[in-house]
């Protein structure tokens, strides 16, 4: 065919549809290119491509099911959950030659999709949600920030549930003493099926004669008198003597004590700032 005698209207269509196809041949080999490490373990809901040399009529795309395993031409079901990629080749690759369908098959299997090896987040955290986790060594602070970090009502520690060689496992993160530097250790390696949940902090509320009396969190080791800068300060009306709190006890009754300005703020206090008598 003679391009140049192609009407302009037919050339612009030919243009459009070559750049649809290389935006689509594109797409799919970038979808085809999941980048992944050597030693990514294969989870519940990966999406892989099964290809085998010199035979494409056997390749698939399928997902890898809940109990780990998919369904492959020939040869049925094949566990390769928890498995690194080129260890789930061989164990594909041995099922076709023991079964007498190929002498030396040479499997290729490419991860289409992450959708396995997810963590989930909940609790105190700007995103809660399921994550997955594209690394084998993603960490608890990594984690955390992929969830946007812990909100201002969340607390120092953390605590991680989930199973480690078939056993329930759980692990409790002072999350403060890892930042800075004192417990480094504990910032353990997730595995997928992990949950981290941040509980609410504790809090106390003050009220009485104070600037702003509310509802605030405890932070580390505080005083009453760090209470009472918490909501403000005093008014001109109060007074730092005669504090009284209410607590419960180790009953669960609540009980109604005086209070000295360096005591410690406990989880459900209710601090009353008293009006001078002067």
């Amino acid at each position: 065919m003679n391009w140049s005698s192609i009407s302009p209207l037919h050339r612009a269509f030919v243009h459009l549809f070559l750049l649809a196809a290389a935006l689509l041949i594109g797409a799919v080999d970038a979808r085809a290119q999941t980048t992944v490490p050597s030693n990514y373990q294969l989870g519940a809901g990966d999406s892989i491509r099964v290809t085998v040399f010199q035979n494409p009529d056997m390749t698939i795309e399928t997902r890898v099911s809940e109990d780990g395993s998919i369904s492959y031409p020939l040869v049925g079901r094949v566990v390769i959950g928890s498995l690194e990629i080129g260890t789930a080749e061989k164990k594909i690759a041995a099922a076709l030659k023991d079964g007498g369908f190929l002498k030396s098959p040479q499997i290729n299997i490419q991860l289409m999709e992450v959708r396995g090896n997810k963590v989930s987040v909940l609790g105190q955290v700007n995103r809660a949600g399921s994550f997955p986790l594209q690394t084998t060594n993603a960490r608890v602070s990594q984690m955390l920030a992929e969830a946007g970090g812990v909100t201002a009502t969340g607390d120092d520690r953390v605590i991680v549930t989930g199973t480690r060689a078939g056993k329930p496992y759980r692990q409790e993160i002072d999350m403060d003493a890892l930042y800075r530097n004192q417990r480094p250790n504990d910032d353990i390696v997730l595995a997928g099926g992990d949950t981290i949940y941040v509980a609410r902090a504790p809090m106390f509320f003050i009220y009485g004669e104070v600037i702003k009396p509310g509802n605030y969190r405890i932070e580390r080791s505080m005083t009453m008198r760090q209470a009472i800068a918490a909501g403000g300060g005093l008014t001109l009306r109060g007074t730092e003597r005669r504090l009284r709190v209410v607590r419960q006890n180790a009953q669960g009754a609540t009980e109604k004590l005086p209070i000295e300005l360096d005591d410690k703020v406990l989880p459900g206090d209710v601090v009353y700032v008293a009006e001078s008598l002067f």
